[in-house]
This record gives structure tokens, C-alpha cells and sequence, in this order.
């Protein structure tokens, strides 16, 4: 286990050398090495030279990155995130209001198992707490109150710079926050990630402005126009995974979901196999069988789904991509189902997936499979989110019974989003659906799913229901 401790600076040249100094001699929980990544922000007082000296000296456990200008210290933190290789990202300010002797109370909940994220909470009973201003202190927990608020979560100190968090949930987060406001952008997507969030209560030597502390007035109407912000959107995933963003919007279509999961449960075993299983929204509905294998071929996802079935000892999580037939042996057991919803049209070699999920299966062995319908409806939204093809009904039958399956059952789902879909994706050529349709559809669900059924045109997906031959 790796830890990268991300050590943002600006214009400390009388306290970074002390701050270096007691980062190395922390003490970590056996089998944690170390990493420090120092971020030079811009430095003007000498700070810059010191830091290179510094280095220079601990070449082995820290590196430093310059800033020519000085940007802020979210700014620093993201530059810090993307250097750093550790297991466990935690944020050390230089300023040395924060000691680095507490790591191991930060790390313990993370490394039990039990958290995602810890945040080192000053406002928690501890040993020893600087006596300082009323009004930064009421400041500090208005504001945790607000991001509470809005991200429904029960924290007591929201703003505190000591946050450890595995490097699944942040390594990928795009962190839009140059300044202060880093720390309720991060509470709020960490929230949006569904993290275990913990708390411990740590010791906090706060200083005076006058001994240089940075933040102001204007930090704290920032930060409460970041906490409205990042409510209102969805702002998880970079560029290059518009797929997973995807995937998070429609989470929030509780009601489509549990349509599409009562339409598929039914045709489940006691043993399960799930392919593809994203962030977990519909194995949470499913998972309530003798066993169930969560597996996705993104790292990323699959530590995600680790940590959020980490308490279900029926649950198993791997990582799996069904293109490998290593990695389906690899699961060594065999279900009596396998359920692969929208994943095969990501997938090149579709057919040598199926027939690798064969091994999977015991004999006569179920096989539940989603795919979107109408090759006349791929479009925009489909390339953005990296599907390969559609699907029309006489294709997807020939493709499952060559791969080694006995059709049972094939069932239209979803006639109603034929037509979002080929307006959204052919006419407006729009890379996602709108909050606002997906908000509208899902609230009418009760209506919608009675007349799905009644429509004349094709459904936007199709359901298989198969047995291994």
C-alpha cells in the first residue's frame, strides 16, 4: 500500500522545511510506504529555493513540481493528484496547522476496510484544539452545514484540509477549483461517488493572519457558490469518459431502474454472474441471491463496486472483461446466471464474448442480455459513449444461437425512448441525454411502463432470455 501525501505550497519559506521534515518522520501503519508530492505554487519569497534544496536531499521519497504562477491551492492539489501514484491520496498543508503524526488515525478506517474517504475533523472532541477567531470558526461549520445540506451527508467539519482518500474515487475526478473551494467540490463529488465518508478527530494548531494565514471572506462566498454548483451538476468524469457520466445520469432514474430490473429479475438464478456491472445501480437491486459476482472490466469500477459490496459476504467483486477467456476461467465457479445488460455492443468480437461466458455457465445455464435495438438509430449519443453497434432483432437471435445458446424468450423493452433516442441522438446530435428529459421520463415511469407495451414501434433495447445448449 502506497500512500501519496500531496503537499500544496505558497510562500512558507519559514515553515516548509519543519513541515518535510515531520511528513518523513510520521509515523504509518506497517506495510505503508510514502510518496510526497510538493507542489511549488508560484512561490516569490524564497520558498522556491528552499523546496529545491529540500529535494534535493529527499530525492528518493519526494518530488517537486513548480508552478510559474501562482494559481491556488486547488490548483496544486490537482497538478499533486495527477503526479502521484499512491493507493491513498491525503492532503497535507505546509502550514503546519495540521500534524502529521495523526496519519495513522486517519489511514486506520481506510485500511480496515470500513471507509472510501476520511476527513480529520476539528471540530470532533479531541486532546488538544487552538483557541481561535468565533467568526472563521462559525464561518467553517455554516458552511459545512450547507454542503450537508445539499449533499445530505452529517459531516462536522467539511472544510478541513486533512482528507485521505483512496485514489479510485479521485484520481479520475476532475477538480475544477483553483482556490478554497476544492474542499466542498471534493465533499460534494465524493458524495455523488457514493463514498463511505468517515470522520476522526484530530488536533488543530491554527495561526493567526498575522502568522500568515491565507484564507479570507471571499473564500467562504466561493465556496458556497461551489456547493450550489456542484448540486446542480453532475461534473464526475473527464472528457474521455463520457460513457461513465452516462452511466451516472441515468442512476438517478430510480424508477426506469426498478422497471428494468423487475422486467429482469424474474428470470434469475440463486447463483449470478453479472457483466458489466458499471457503478452497481442494478446489482444493488439484484444481489439478494446465494451468491452474486459484480464484474466489470474498468479498474476503476471494479474497486468501486469493491468498496460499495464490501459488506455483503454473498457478493463477489472482480474485475472481468468478457472478451478474455483467462479472465472468465479465472472466476474458477460456474453460475446457473449470467446477466450482461448493455455490454455486448461495446465489444468488438461480440460473439467470442458470448461464447466465453460459456465457461461461466453450468450446463443449462440461463443467459440474460440487453442490448440497444435499431441499427437505423445509432448516432451521436452512441459514439460518445463507446458502443460499437446497434442491434436489430434477427441479428442479435443469430449471434446468441451460433455462440452456443437456445433462444427461450426475446422481449422489446422501452418503446417509449425509440423516440427521445432518435431525436436526441440523430436529429439534435447531442453526446447525452438532458437532465431534464431523463427528470420528466423517469417522474411519468408509473404511466410509462403501462403504455410501453401498447406502442407499435420497436423498443430502444431488447431483452434475450437464452440457455447455454
Amino acid at each position: 500500500m502506497l500512500l501519496s501525501v500531496l503537499i500544496p505550497v505558497y510562500n512558507e519559506r519559514f515553515r516548509v522545511r519543519e513541515c518535510v521534515r515531520q511528513v518523513l518522520a510520521a509515523p504509518l501503519p506497517e506495510g505503508v510506504d510514502r510518496e510526497i508530492i510538493i507542489v511549488d505554487d508560484g512561490s516569490k519569497d524564497g520558498t522556491r529555493d528552499l523546496l529545491a534544496t529540500v529535494a534535493a536531499e529527499h530525492a528518493n521519497e519526494l518530488r517537486l513540481i513548480l508552478h510559474e504562477v501562482n494559481q491556488g491551492k486547488g490548483a496544486a492539489i490537482r497538478t499533486a493528484i495527477r503526479a502521484a501514484s499512491g493507493d491513498i491520496m491525503l492532503i497535507q498543508d505546509s502550514d503546519l496547522e495540521y500534524d502529521p503524526r495523526e496519519y495513522p488515525k486517519l489511514l486506520a478506517p481506510i485500511l480496515d476496510g470500513e471507509a472510501d474517504a476520511v476527513y480529520g475533523s476539528r471540530f470532533l472532541p479531541a486532546d488538544r484544539r487552538r483557541v481561535l477567531y468565533y467568526w472563521h470558526t462559525l464561518g467553517n461549520q455554516g458552511l459545512t452545514m450547507l454542503s450537508n445540506m445539499f449533499t445530505n451527508l452529517n459531516l462536522t467539519d467539511m472544510e478541513t484540509c486533512y482528507k485521505a482518500v483512496l485514489s479510485p474515487f479521485i484520481k479520475q475526478l476532475p477538480i475544477r477549483s483553483d482556490r478554497f473551494g476544492i474542499e466542498p467540490e471534493l465533499t460534494a463529488k465524493l458524495a455523488k461517488q457514493h463514498a463511505r465518508i468517515f470522520e476522526v478527530p484530530i488536533s488543530y494548531h491554527g495561526r493567526t493572519y498575522e502568522e500568515g494565514k491565507k484564507i479570507n471572506l471571499s473564500d467562504a462566498f466561493k465556496a458556497l457558490y461551489v456547493v450550489v454548483r456542484y448540486w446542480l451538476i453532475d461534473d464526475l468524469y473527464g472528457e474521455d469518459r463520457i460513457g461513465q457520466m452516462y452511466l451516472h445520469q441515468l442512476e438517478k432514474a430510480t424508477h426506469f431502474y426498478a422497471w428494468q430490473g423487475d422486467v429482469i429479475k424474474k428470470y434469475l438464478g440463486a447463483r449470478v454472474l453479472e457483466i458489466g456491472a458499471g457503478i452497481g445501480t442494478l446489482s444493488a437491486r439484484f444481489c439478494q441471491r446465494d451468491r452474486y459476482i459484480a464484474t466489470d472490466p474498468d479498474e476503476m469500477f471494479a474497486q468501486r463496486l469493491a468498496h460499495r459490496f464490501a459488506q455483503r459476504p454473498n457478493v463477489r467483486v472482480a474485475k472481468l472483461d468478457p472478451s478474455s477467456v483467462a479472465d472468465v476461467l479465472a472466476l474458477d465457479e460456474t453460475v446457473d446466471t449470467v446477466v450482461c445488460l448493455n455490454v455486448l455492443e461495446n465489444i468488438q468480437d461480440d460473439k467470442a464474448a458470448l461464447m466465453n461466458l460459456r465457461h461461466a455457465l453450468e450446463d443449462n445455464g440461463r443467459l440474460v442480455v440487453m442490448v440497444p435495438q435499431g441499427e437505423e438509430l445509432y448516432g451521436s449519443i452512441d459514439k460518445a459513449i463507446g458502443r460499437c453497434r446497434r442491434y436489430s432483432r434477427d441479428h442479435l437471435i443469430a449471434l446468441i444461437t451460433d455462440a452456443g445458446y437456445t433462444i427461450e424468450r426475446v422481449i422489446p423493452f422501452n418503446r417509449i425512448g425509440y423516440v427521445g433516442w432518435w431525436l436526441n441522438g440523430k436529429i439534435l446530435a447531442r453526446q447525452e441525454l438532458g437532465r431534464v428529459q431523463l427528470k420528466i421520463l423517469d417522474s411519468l415511469m408509473w404511466a410509462v411502463k403501462r403504455l410501453d407495451p401498447l406502442l407499435p414501434w420497436p423498443g430502444l433495447s431488447l431483452i434475450v432470455v437464452a440457455r447455454k445448449s
